[in-house]
């Protein structure tokens, strides 16, 4: 790589708690990744495979560690026996894949012994995957085999659908969109089907996407307003649902937005930690991320398993709506933002089965064995 002068990765403001990081290097396949490995303490670090094309290969380091804490907490308030971990492949998804590339990613993963389970993310499909578990049985969100569920997308969309309703109830004292704007910022797979779950639940949509076929399509599907990508995150709205990638809200942009919920399924939404009371001080409420788009690793936690529930998925996936009331209500008591109460009880978490683990009580029967809060 060649601005590894940059890449100084234990002292890294990202980097603190993470137990391993590994560069991948292919020059055969031209492969370039980096897979990071933020916590096994609850179990196997899981978190999915993203493929984009990085300013930098120290953008790509910073994406891959922000992304796997960001899984070990949200497997942690999930209550899933999985720890956090995040590949991230650099390169073009568009013109940059090939099988042979995908089969090298396959045997790294797979020469970690476990320790990382990897799944379909931003730019990365589920045939991808596919290739990838030709070399690996650490893979999830597949098509096939005894306990595939396909695409998880659907359910990180229902979680946030749920989350969307949490936000709603909690600062609009309404149990239902019907009627309300929702802004989807991103059209990909979850987005994509968040905007179904909101059409049919009765919501009027403002959308935007860098893939104006997509748009085109919302428009008549949903009867959506397009806008720009630069203004969807400050559309009039009763909710902004970023759903594309992170660190969009900051100093700038929150004083700029024009709603009081931001709930959404984008990775590291916050630029900083400092922006979640940021946004608390502006009267708006947020969902953190990683609790409200946690639907998709439900899903795959439960093929991890090996015995695939979908009643225990649905019944999990529709738990993010009490989990996401409990820290709104939580950080009203406290007068603290929601990512900082978010955070704390994830960290409670992973610190205590870290402890059991050091006096040798941890007893991991599969991803499905519920973590008491």
């Amino acid at each position: 790589m060649s601005d590894t002068s940059n890449m100084d990765v234990f002292n890294h403001e990202a980097f603190s708690g993470h137990e391993q990081v590994v560069f991948c290097q292919d020059e055969t396949t031209g492969l370039k990744a980096i897979i990071a490995i933020h916590s096994t303490a609850l179990g196997p670090a899981a978190g999915g495979c993203r493929m984009w094309h990085y300013r930098d290969n120290s953008s790509a380091l910073n994406d891959a560690l922000r992304l796997s804490k960001g899984m070990s907490y949200k497997n942690a308030m999930a209550g899933l026996s999985l720890g956090g971990g995040k590949a991230v492949i650099i390169g073009d998804a568009k013109t940059g894949k090939s099988e042979e590339l995908f089969r090298s990613f396959g045997r790294f993963v797979n020469g970690l012994g476990g320790q990382y389970i990897t799944a379909e993310d931003v730019g990365i499909s589920v045939s991808d995957m596919e290739v990838v578990s030709q070399e690996t049985p650490h893979v999830a969100g597949l098509n096939s085999g005894l306990a595939a569920s396909g695409d998880p997308s659907p359910f990180t969309a229902r979680g946030t659908f749920n989350g969307i309703r949490a936000a709603v109830k909690h600062q609009l004292g309404k149990d239902s969109v019907a009627g309300l704007t929702v802004a989807v910022q991103g059209l990909g797979h979850v987005g994509w089907h968040l905007c179904k779950e909101l059409h049919t639940a009765g919501a009027r949509l403002i959308v935007a996407d860098i893939n104006e076929d997509a748009v085109r399509h919302a428009v008549k599907e949903f009867g959506a307003k397009a806008v720009s990508c630069d203004e969807i995150l400050f559309a009039e709205a009763d909710v902004v649902a970023p759903c594309a990638l992170g660190a969009i809200l900051n100093e700038t942009s929150i004083p700029k937005l024009k709603t009081t919920i931001i709930a959404g399924a984008a990775n590291n939404q916050l630029e900083k930690d400092t922006d979640g009371m940021l946004l608390r001080d502006h009267k708006i409420l947020y969902a953190p991320d990683y609790v409200i788009n946690a639907g998709g690793i439900i899903n795959v936690a439960a093929e991890i398993d090996g015995k695939y529930d979908r009643k225990w998925v649905d019944q999990k996936v529709a738990a993010i709506y009490d989990v996401l009331l409990d820290i709104f209500k939580r950080a009203d008591r406290e007068q603290d933002a929601t990512s900082t109460i978010s955070d704390l009880i994830a960290q409670e978490k992973i610190a205590q089965a870290s402890q059991a683990g050091r006096s040798g009580k941890t007893e991991r029967s599969g991803a499905k064995k519920d973590i008491v809060a």
